[in-house]
């Protein structure tokens, strides 16, 4: 992967992309009755430090097909995005045209009355171009309302050097990580694994890894609390009480991404939005030092969770027209294919994969199998509602503040105040 793309260049190239571009808009808001497209597209994008100047220039360079289009790019800090975008919509107060929404809020903003509806023409492009698996983030009650930006997963993250020194080879269970950990300090002295224990997403392997899951969506039922679930807590307690693995209950992605970088720790679990940010480490100047297999399996399997972000349109936009446009811009193949050279994220269109950039990236060869292997999450209304009580329980059980079965057992009762009805 090639990262610091000349702003020029990149403008350039995406200046050609936005002429493939085009949208299938319902009322026109600032369009004009000619069909040209004008005014001002506001987009709320919660890409992170390392992501979001390439965001910007290529989201401004839409205006090479519609120079009449202003487009205000704004960075919102993705752990304040959730609520932020709640408060923007409902009061209508400065409210973003366009947002870039974690695949799990979609369906939740959707039942809200939030979204406009992606344009039927759109949709049958999109049922018909982009993965499934990302694709059925953006649905809610059988219509679609957000269109798959980017698509991941998780995986294990390894120095290859450290690895090579202790003479260990890449785990691929939780025992054999436990292993591997034990000669990697014995040898250098540094830990095996950093393991994020301040955001709850960073559970899920352990739980999918025991054949568990938050819930069972289908038969209304609240899972996070069965036998799986305490099993899960209890992995990543004792990757922490063994000393295999290295924690810390705030700002875990500073600190893990600063631990692994400077080989402090020679694993961490992370994603594909972490790898340009990793290239930036002292350990990662030869980028063929970084190595990324499965998430180590638990008793029963290895499961990382399907992840993504999906771009959705305000209902109450009077843009809508630009806005679906500049969306449909967004998702282009020539964008994915841009940004995947760039940031080495995985696009969501299907032909992307066969384009000599996507095909000829590491991480993207590595990533898009993980991802087709993904558990896919229950996309319903209250699923980001869910990682906040988890969190608590979960950094409670990593650092050893509860007992596995007490964090599963308040997770549980956490669930059903928020899933009224549920068992």
């Amino acid at each position: 992967m090639r990262r610091g793309i000349a702003a020029t260049a990149l403008v350039a190239a995406l200046a050609l992309a936005a002429t493939a571009c085009g949208g299938d808009g319902k009322d026109a808001g600032d369009t004009k009755a000619g069909g040209e497209l004008s005014g001002t597209v506001t987009w709320w994008d919660t890409s992170n430090d390392t992501e979001k100047a390439s965001f910007q220039k290529i989201a401004e360079a839409f205006t090479a097909k519609h120079p009449k289009v202003t487009v205000k790019y704004v960075n919102v800090p993705y752990g304040d995005a959730q609520n932020k975008v709640k408060n923007a919509f409902s009061s209508g107060s400065d409210a973003p045209d366009v947002i870039r929404a974690d695949a799990g809020w979609v369906a939740d903003f959707a039942s809200l009355g939030y979204l406009d509806e992606v344009p039927a023409d759109t949709v049958k492009k999109v049922d018909a171009e982009f993965l499934p698996q990302a694709v059925a983030s953006g649905k809610y009650e059988g219509k679609t309302y957000g269109v798959p930006q980017v698509v991941d997963t998780l995986g294990l993250f390894y120095n290859k050097k450290m690895f090579a020194d202790a003479g260990v080879q890449p785990p691929k269970t939780l025992e054999e990580l436990k292993t591997a950990a034990a000669a990697i300090k014995a040898k250098t002295g540094k830990a095996g694994l950093y393991l994020r224990g301040d955001d709850s997403y960073w559970f899920l392997p352990f739980l999918y890894g025991e054949g568990g899951d938050l819930v069972d969506a289908k038969a209304k039922t609240v899972t996070v609390d069965g036998p799986a679930g305490v099993k899960a807590f209890k992995a990543a307690r004792d990757l922490v009480a063994s000393g295999a693995a290295i924690t810390n209950a705030t700002d875990g992605w500073t600190n893990m991404q600063t631990a692994f970088k400077t080989g402090e720790a020679a694993m961490m679990i992370n994603g594909p939005w972490a790898v340009a940010d990793t290239y930036a480490g002292d350990q990662f100047k030869d980028k063929a030092n970084l190595g990324v297999v499965p998430v180590p399996a638990g008793s029963v399997k290895s499961g990382a969770p399907q992840g993504g972000h999906d771009l959705a349109v305000y209902a109450g936009s009077k843009n809508r027209t630009a806005a679906h446009a500049f969306i449909e811009y967004m998702t282009s193949q020539e964008v994915q294919v841009q940004v995947t050279k760039d940031l080495s994220l995985l696009p969501t269109r299907t032909a992307a994969y066969e384009q000599p950039e996507v095909k000829g990236s590491e991480m993207v060869q590595f990533f898009k199998p993980a991802v087709d292997s993904a558990v896919g999450r229950a996309w319903i209304p209250e699923n980001g509602s869910l990682f906040e009580p988890l969190k608590v329980e979960y950094t409670k059980a990593v650092t050893g503040a509860s007992s596995p079965e007490d964090a599963a057992k308040s997770a549980g009762a956490e669930f059903r105040k928020i899933l009224k009805g549920w068992k």
